[in-house]
C-alpha cells in the first residue's frame, strides 16, 4: 500500500518540471506581462506559489524559509517585505513583482521543493494527523495544510501555463 506521505511527495515532486515548462525561454517582457494589463503575470504566479509553499512548509516544519535562509529574497530584490507571499496583493503590488530571468524563478522553486521533500522524508502517515492550525473549525491538520499547498501550487502553475499559451498565440 502506498503511504499518504509518498503521494504528497509525488505531487510536490512534479512542481519543478511544471514550473520550468511555464517559464522556460520566456523573455523578460513576456515573463512580466499582465494579460489585459491587470492580470497576474507568469512571473508573479510562479513567485507567489513558491512563496506560499516556502512560508507554509517552513511554518509546519519549524524552520526558516528558503526565501531568507538561502538568500533568495536578496537575489530577487523585490520591493516587498521578506515575509510577503503575494497573498492579497493589490494590482499595484502584483505589478511591482518583476523578475528578470526564468532561471531565478526556477531556481527558487527547485530549492523550495527540495526543502519540502526533505521535510516529507522525515514524516510518517501518523504525523499527518498533527493539528497545525487551530484558528479554523475544524482545526487544520498537517495533511490538510500540505494538500492545500500542493493544490494551490498546481492551480497557479496551470494559470501560468494558460497565460503562456495566450501570450504565444
Amino acid at each position: 500500500m502506498v503511504s499518504a506521505v509518498t503521494v504528497l511527495d509525488e505531487q510536490f515532486g512534479r512542481l519543478p518540471e511544471l514550473g520550468e515548462a511555464a517559464v522556460k525561454g520566456l523573455p523578460q517582457d513576456r515573463l512580466n506581462q499582465r494579460l489585459s494589463g491587470t492580470g497576474n503575470s507568469i512571473a508573479w504566479l510562479v513567485w507567489h506559489l513558491t512563496r506560499v509553499q516556502d512560508d507554509h512548509v517552513a511554518e509546519v516544519a519549524g524552520t526558516e524559509q528558503v526565501w531568507t535562509a538561502d538568500g533568495w529574497a536578496a537575489r530577487f530584490g523585490l520591493p516587498v517585505p521578506d515575509d510577503d507571499t503575494g497573498y492579497g496583493h493589490s494590482s499595484e503590488q502584483v505589478a511591482s513583482v518583476r523578475v528578470d530571468s526564468p532561471d531565478l524563478l526556477v531556481g527558487y522553486l527547485h530549492a523550495t521543493v527540495e526543502r519540502t521533500r526533505a521535510f516529507l522524508a522525515e514524516l510518517t502517515d501518523d504525523d499527518l494527523d498533527r493539528v497545525v492550525d487551530e484558528r479554523w473549525d475544524p482545526p487544520v491538520t498537517l495533511a490538510v495544510r500540505l494538500s492545500s499547498v500542493v493544490g494551490d501550487d498546481l492551480q497557479h502553475l496551470g494559470q501560468a501555463a494558460f497565460a503562456r499559451g495566450l501570450l504565444s498565440a
